[in-house]
């Protein structure tokens, strides 16, 4: 294999395949990246057994050819490189990797491709596109309720399903940690109306939404039983990246029945407010409670912390409500999770009781709602 390519262009695909590879592996394919050169472009590929991801950028092919070579080497290797600088690839007689660029001579050590593991098997039997912001958003509105315990494997992913609201065919995302759930849906894209439920691993979520981050093009989807493929346009230079994982095998609970239906306490708040008074006077609260306890009567809110180890805050708010005085005490940090996903200016909370589960969500929104469990404060 010999090849050319711009530093640039091979920097910013070794960027998003190298985030799969393990710094530590038992098993030494697993440590590099599969190069592989042929027709006009280079392509790479890097997979934990459990996610894959591929990306071609354009080169100048002399030798069609493909190796694997240490994944976290070779990228750091073309960071450190100058700016518009050229790479050489030369496999020579196979047994090493040459990389020229400039005045720099670099020679890492290789595996056989043969060696390399190949998750994109399988048929994939539904298949839809829609546009990479409405996938962004999908994600980021429910992506931090994930858990993180790995006792209860079936957590920890965004469950993606479709559901028909009224008679209208919708995908939904939906996280929960069994202390707090996130749900959002987006109109249901032609080819996902009747998509049964999946479970995406934490670390495939966290990899799609850095692909999708720009939020520009359209995304292709494709669901099997064991897998999903995701396929996002390329730009400056490289081509398109596929994203290829397995799901969790299990069975996600059902979360309807923890959305609070008769929540009759009605509060409204600007967001942006309330989040700055949370964030103040959780600034006294311990790392291990993060409790802040919310006072509520007629036409106020008090927030108030109370820290043995530090002191005590309180903050008054003005609010919308006119039900019975209550007390209520939520974990800070989920709170400004919550706060920071809400898009209207103004939050709308429906309470039943303090021991009760909490509604949250965008005022007149109803695309998006969250779930919070109180607090003993």
């Amino acid at each position: 294999m010999r090849v050319t390519v711009e530093r640039s262009h091979l920097l910013r695909s070794l960027s998003h395949v190298h985030r799969v590879v393990e710094r530590r592996n038992t098993i030494p394919i697993l440590s590099n990246v599969l190069v592989r050169a042929d027709r006009n472009r280079l392509t790479l590929k890097a997979t934990d057994l459990d996610l894959e991801v591929t990306e071609t950028v354009a080169a100048e092919v002399g030798q069609p050819g493909a190796t694997t070579v240490p994944a976290h080497i070779l990228h750091d290797i073309v960071r450190k490189l100058p700016d518009g600088a050229e790479v050489q690839l030369d496999t020579g007689d196979g047994s090493q990797l040459s990389l020229k660029s400039g005045r720099s001579r670099f020679t890492l050590q290789v595996l056989p491709e043969a060696d390399f593991p190949d998750l994109t098997t399988g048929e994939f039997a539904t298949r839809f596109t829609l546009p990479a912001a409405t996938l962004k958003k999908l994600i980021e509105r429910t992506q931090f309720a994930i858990s993180t315990e790995e006792t209860r494997y079936y957590l920890n992913g965004i469950y993606l399903h479709a559901v028909t609201v009224g008679k209208k065919p919708m995908l939904r995302a939906v996280a929960t940690d069994g202390h707090r759930l996130a749900q959002a849906q987006v109109d249901a894209p032609d080819g996902a109306e009747k998509m049964a439920g999946i479970i995406v691993p934490r670390k495939a979520v966290n990899e799609i939404q850095k692909l999708v981050e720009t939020g520009e093009g359209n995304v292709d989807v494709e669901i099997s039983d064991t897998k999903i493929r995701v396929t996002i346009p390329g730009s400056g230079g490289t081509g398109e990246v596929v994203l290829t994982s397995k799901l969790i095998d299990g069975t996600f609970p059902d979360y309807a029945r923890v959305i609070p239906q008769g929540n009759d306490k009605i509060l409204k708040v600007e967001r942006a407010t309330f989040s700055e008074a949370v964030d103040r006077v959780s600034t006294i609260s311990s790392e291990r409670g993060r409790a802040v306890k919310l006072g509520i009567g007629d036409g106020r809110m008090t927030l108030s912390v109370n820290n043995p180890d530090s002191g005590s805050a309180t903050e008054e708010l003005g609010v919308d409500y006119a039900g019975d005085e209550m007390e209520i005490g939520f974990n800070a940090r989920y709170l400004l999770d919550v706060a920071g996903q809400l898009e209207t200016a103004s939050a709308e909370f429906r309470f039943a009781d303090p021991g009760s589960p909490t509604l949250i969500l965008d005022q007149g929104a109803t695309d998006a709602l969250y779930v919070l469990m109180p607090m003993r404060v």
